[in-house]
């Protein structure tokens, strides 16, 4: 308990004030009336002296002095400090440490400097400030430093306003932007007016060459050449001229393949080349931009770059080869043709090496079968092909069986259909394509390729859910037409999707034989339809109730799946977050049918040799098909996570392709900028200090918090009154008596 004397209990500062120099200039005017008037001394005396004291204890009157007891305790500041986070603070300084250790470092100095001070440690990097648990080793990396949005919400904060604010940061931030950054910073403290003092984590260039950024000038399309322009730096006195750079396009279990290359010049230390890529295949696909550094790069993880580009297609080029006009055959060319995003080339075989006809090879065909320059040439300008009743070995595509497999492991895409010359009966067992359908052909003789008996599919449990037949189910409700037969295969590999089934016909494993499978092999899909028996979707007293457009939805599905169509796919994976390599990554999977309490299944592969890195499982809640997927911690380059949801039976599966980066844009430019600090704490009337000099910024003034505060005057109010009065009433007399009056 304290105790002071206060001039009044209930005015305000300025209400004494002005009550003073009120008095003041009253006794000041009586001083000079009696010295105009020239009254006699002893008289001067008494009226200036009864004045003042009436003068006096009409001020005490109006104030009424009182004392004052006060329980009170002292508050230290508070001072919130934001530590960048960032991937770039992970990047050398200027000792053999890290700009997180110097953070660190300064933190230990901040807390010592300031340790009667209320500390708010967090860490800022995209979006709101995040509160600082532990130490900064802790905290994830953020793939950008936006100070602009971690200042504007410290302004924005319903609590206690802060005396001052700290930044720990290297100067690479992505707001506030040099041109501007003391309007920038005042917008974002708006009416919170503080000091923010900046320390800088380093202040040295490093040696070395990076590929600053990588952008597309345009849009890439499928077969078409595009622009990828490349810009390259070399900072902290590094010699580059020439620095070689390639592209290469990534694969799952393939090695990357090369696409454009050449050389940047290099001049005043940056420089910028546009290399021409063409990609075949659509859809998103990851490219691995590297430079060759030279002698003396301190930063290898800048020297590579990953890029995740969408590939579209202007339109989808088909490959469809038939070995007879069959009714099938034709209804699915006629299609192909009638959709104008189709570019189809078709090639019916209309007869064997084998026939006799006798007559010349040159007058048996308008041109002859062109299987080599196909298969070696032509194929990676396809997106699919599509072999229909087709036997490989007389026209003699088997030498050609390896090179079409490898297609598919690269990204391209295969339907092989059924009929008395597909599957076994067209001699792809034990060959190369065999191991990319979703079928098994093993164990299968050729006099028992082909079941004549007549029969109608039935759909799977998962095929009565999948997207892929969504639109064909509402034009049949899930009724199929009866099929005229049907070519014998095994058993559904593993991961591959059996929408449609025999309901007779069942595997070596007693499982219902596979009548329609989907199939993901490398970087490409696979379908396997065993019926030559679709144009019965189209042409039919069945297609009647149709109007036979579920031949063309049937077919549309199957095409859109091949190519990646969102609308057929029935997971879909994000990285929210993106993903940093070595550091732990979440993704978001969101399901088109994943109830409460549905699985699923994500594997997580290397691109470039398809090795299995992680597999996670999980179970669907009540968030709308939403759930949260850790992947952990990866390394840098492409992945591929294969999703397969447990829907009442084998897994669907859907692919997505995605990159993880050391540094990305964050070490795309590894130069501090003390600069930018400095013009910040300018800005804000701070003071931009290094971490040894902690010491030397400000200590804010503590907070005095009052718990207990009572008022006792000197005398009751009215007694000064009345003393007032009686005062006056006496320097009136002598007034009189002087002459004054």
């Amino acid at each position: 308990m304290t105790e002071s004397l206060a001039f009044s209990g209930d005015l305000s500062q300025r209400s004494v004030v002005a009550a003073l120099v009120v008095a003041a200039l009253a006794v000041a005017l009586l001083v000079f009336e009696v010295v105009a008037r020239r009254a006699d001394g002893p008289a001067r005396v008494r009226v200036v002296g009864s004045g003042a004291l009436a003068v006096l204890l009409l001020v005490v009157a109006v104030l009424r002095p009182v004392k004052v007891f006060e329980r009170a305790t002292t508050v230290g500041a508070r001072l919130v400090v934001l530590a960048d986070t960032s991937r770039s603070v992970d990047l050398p300084s200027d000792r053999a440490e890290t700009r997180r250790e110097v953070a660190e470092r300064a933190l230990a100095s901040i807390r010592t400097r300031f340790r009667d001070v209320r500390l708010r440690m967090s860490t800022f990097g995209r979006g709101a400030p995040a509160p600082l648990a532990g130490t900064l080793a802790d905290a994830p990396p953020e793939l950008s430093s936006d100070l602009f949005a971690a200042l504007e919400s410290v302004a924005r904060d319903t609590d206690e306003a802060p005396q001052a604010v700290i930044v720990l940061s290297d100067g690479r931030l992505e707001r506030p932007v040099d041109d501007a950054i003391e309007s920038s910073v005042r917008a974002a403290l708006g009416r919170l007016e503080v000091p923010v003092h900046t320390v800088s984590l380093a202040s040295r260039e490093l040696a070395d060459a990076a590929i600053r950024s990588v952008r597309l000038a345009g849009s890439i399309v499928a077969h078409q050449p595009a622009k990828l322009e490349v810009e390259v730096a070399c900072t902290g006195g590094l010699a580059c001229s020439d620095v070689p750079v390639v592209v290469r396009e990534l694969h799952l279990d393939t090695p990357p393949v090369e696409r454009a290359g050449g050389v940047v010049a290099v001049s005043d230390g940056r420089g910028r080349a546009a290399l021409e890529v063409t990609l075949d295949r659509a859809g998103r696909r990851i490219l691995e931009v590297s430079l060759s550094p030279p002698s003396g790069d301190t930063i290898a993880e800048n020297d590579r770059r990953y890029v995740t580009v969408d590939v579209a297609r202007d339109r989808v080029r088909l490959l469809h080869v038939a070995g007879r006009p069959t009714y099938d055959v034709r209804s699915l060319r006629t299609w192909l043709k009638s959709d104008a995003s189709v570019d189809v080339v078709a090639f019916f075989i209309l007869r064997t090496r084998s026939d006799d006809v006798a007559a010349p090879q040159d007058e048996l065909a308008l041109i002859p079968f062109p299987v080599d320059e196909l298969f070696t040439k032509h194929l990676s300008s396809f997106d699919a092909v599509v072999l229909q009743d087709f036997d490989a070995e007389p026209y003699g595509l088997s030498i050609h069986l390896r090179r079409l497999a490898d297609y598919v492991r690269q990204g391209g895409g295969l339907i092989m259909v059924g009929g008395p010359n597909a599957f076994v009966s067209g001699n792809y067992a034990q060959t190369p394509l065999a191991d990319v359908l979703p079928v098994t052909l093993r164990g299968i003789t050729p006099e028992n390729a082909v079941d004549p008996a007549a029969f109608t599919p039935g759909l799977t449990r998962v095929g009565r859910r999948a997207p892929v037949l969504e639109s064909v189910l509402s034009l049949l409700a899930e009724r199929w037409p009866e099929m005229p037969g049907t070519n014998v295969v095994g058993d559904a590999r593993e991961g591959a999707t059996v929408l449609l089934e025999h309901p007779r016909r069942t595997t070596a494993s007693g499982a219902p034989m596979p009548v329609l499978a989907l199939g993901e092999t490398g970087s490409g899909r696979t379908i396997a339809l065993t019926l030559d028996g679709s144009h019965l979707l189209q042409f039919s007293s069945f297609a009647a109730e149709s109007s036979g457009r579920a031949h063309g939805a049937f077919w549309d599905a199957m095409l859109g799946w091949l190519m990646r169509d969102p609308r057929f796919e029935p997971a879909v994976l994000e990285l929210p977050s993106g993903c940093v390599a070595g550091t732990a990554t979440t993704a978001r999977l969101r399901a088109m049918f994943g109830e409460p309490g549905a699985e699923a299944d994500v594997t997580i592969e290397r691109m470039g040799t398809g090795a299995k890195v992680k597999d996670v499982h999980a179970v669907f809640g009540d968030r709308d098909g939403l759930i949260e997927l850790p992947l952990g911690v990866l390394e840098a380059g492409g992945y591929t996570a294969t999703v397969r949801l447990g829907v009442q039976g084998r897994a669907a599966p859907s692919r997505h392709d995605f990159a993880c980066e050391v540094g990305g844009d964050e070490w795309a430019d590894p130069r501090p900028d003390p600069n930018r600090l400095a013009a910040i704490a300018k800005a804000t009337k701070g003071r931009a200090v290094t971490p040894e000099g902690i010491a030397e910024l400000p200590l804010p003034q503590a907070t005095h918090v009052v718990a207990e505060r009572r008022l006792k005057p000197f005398v009751p109010p009215w007694l000064w009154t009345l003393l007032a009065a009686c005062a006056l009433g006496g320097h009136w007399v002598l007034r009189r008596r002087a002459g004054l009056a």
